[in-house]
């Protein structure tokens, strides 16, 4: 894993120079953005659903009483 990292680390200043490496970390970034949606759409979507489900459980249990 260290070895890894250190790779990178070398690497870094050269694609920072570079064309290819400036759109390889505009693309990152598109892709972190992207990737903050996704999780916060799917939390909202994620805590509308759990209140829908409580709603209809307690709808069910007060009709079966």
């Amino acid at each position: 894993m260290h070895t890894l990292i250190l790779k990178l680390a070398v690497k870094m200043p050269t694609l920072a120079t570079r064309e290819e490496g400036q759109n390889l970390i505009e693309y990152t970034l598109v892709l972190v953005l992207v990737a903050f949606g996704v999780t916060a759409a799917v939390q909202a979507l994620g805590k509308g659903l759990d209140s829908a489900f409580t709603f209809i459980s307690s709808v069910l249990a007060s009709s079966l009483t």
